[in-house]
């Protein structure tokens, strides 16, 4: 059997990041970067008021040691949006608004609250004078024009997660369309004549189908679009049938579960090695030893076991990074930690991936397994927040001990 990671590093090389393509800018969320972006402009893009006040030179403020406040005219109202036309001379002042440029001769703001004119009235005209009785210090609430960043600056790297506030950044910049990556498209399919559609009354010997779901959530978690090829029977030409629509629809990854171990019954490992081929279908690992890698009909193929745990873990240790690889990301979404164990956990000898609950305390995380580790446990799943990675040759985990730990 393969180990973890050489059996990881041989999925990976079998795949590249998709194609890139240009969306409107209100469809990127989420989406990855497939280029550089790099602004076209400063940004702020002009001298700007960070305050509803007066635009003022600076050294009009000086208060001596005769008067005990200055006043200034008033030549100007600058709204947001306008694009003032006078130059500040001494002794003269405008009334400006959050987000205004700055007029030329003037070097500062003061606030509305900090003068006599400290009405908040919409409509209200502009005074003919402003008094206040305070020194104002050059550059007070002004928004230099390149503070945050300068045209040519890189401002988002490829690969990157587009989050909400990158679209905002983007949206000042001026991108109404960015180059991202195109969705991989997973086809998935659950095999056995053991599953039923959910909703339907379970008869004897049969269960509801959990896998499309759980999976099929898990594929639009990492970010891809899923075509849901529902269940095939434990019959070469009902496996042969689902397949074939995967591969009409031209699928970036074919992923099934169940089927693919050494069953009288297991058609799945068959049907691909007869149309295909078969890298490995088995990983020194648990849960989820009977993991399959191939190709069908030239589609790459991952197997995964049919019990839930099996198969969420085998998800998550081989197929979100192919994903993540797909999509273009360059850093992995799922983080890892060191974390003390709170009880002897035992494993088998196989590098172990164990559900477990963290908590932290002083910084230190502590962690303690949700309940017993069979693969069909769906609920200790439910209650984890973390898997435990106990490495292989390890068969005992003593109270105290650091392990690494994949959080959910």
């Amino acid at each position: 059997m393969l180990s973890v990671t050489e059996a990881r590093e041989r999925i990976l090389s079998h795949f590249q990041a998709t194609a890139e393509e240009s969306l409107p800018l209100i469809e990127c969320a989420n989406r990855i970067l497939a280029v550089d972006v790099t602004a076209p402009h400063d940004l702020p893009l002009f001298d700007n008021s960070s305050m509803d006040g007066f635009a003022i030179r600076a050294s009009d403020s000086s208060i001596g040691a005769d008067a005990s406040r200055v006043t200034l005219s008033v030549v100007a109202d600058i709204p947001a949006g306008s694009a003032p036309t006078v130059t500040l001379a001494q002794g003269q002042s405008a009334r400006i608004m959050t987000g205004a440029q700055v007029p030329a001769g003037a070097d500062a703001v003061i606030p509305i609250e900090d003068t006599d004119s400290n009405f908040h009235e919409a409509g209200t005209a502009a005074p003919q004078t402003v008094s206040f009785t305070r020194t104002v210090k050059a550059g007070e609430n002004i928004r230099a024009r390149g503070t945050d960043l300068h045209a040519g600056d890189v401002v988002l790297r490829k690969g990157h997660i587009l989050k909400p506030q990158d679209l905002g950044l983007l949206a000042m910049l001026g991108f109404a369309n960015v180059k991202v990556h195109k969705k991989p498209r997973v086809a998935l399919l659950s095999s056995g004549d053991e599953l039923v559609e959910v909703g339907t009354p379970l008869t004897p010997g049969k269960v509801h189908d959990s896998n499309s779901y759980a999976i099929g959530a898990l594929i639009q978690n990492a970010g891809a679009d899923v075509l849901r090829l529902g269940v095939a029977k434990d019959t070469r030409q009902s496996v042969e049938g689902l397949l074939q629509k995967a591969v009409n629809e031209n699928v970036d990854l074919i992923i099934t579960s169940a089927g693919v171990s050494v069953g009288a019954f297991d058609f799945v490992k068959e049907v691909i090695e007869a149309n295909g081929k078969m890298d490995f279908w088995r990983v020194h690992m648990r849960p989820g030893k009977p993991l399959a890698f191939g190709e069908y009909f030239g589609k790459p193929f991952i197997g995964l076991p049919g019990n839930p745990v099996s198969a969420f873990v085998g998800f998550e240790v081989f197929v979100r990074p192919v994903l993540e690889r797909l999509s273009g990301q360059l850093d992995g979404t799922r983080q890892t930690v060191k974390v003390r164990c709170e009880e002897e956990v035992l494993s088998d000898g196989r590098e172990s991936y164990l559900r477990a609950k963290v908590r932290t305390e002083n910084g230190i995380h502590f962690a303690k397994l949700t309940g017993h580790q069979g693969s069909g446990n769906l609920l200790s799943l439910v209650q984890a927040d973390a898997l435990l990675i106990i490495p292989a040759g390890v068969k005992c985990v003593p109270v105290g001990r650091e392990v690494e730990a994949i959080l959910l």
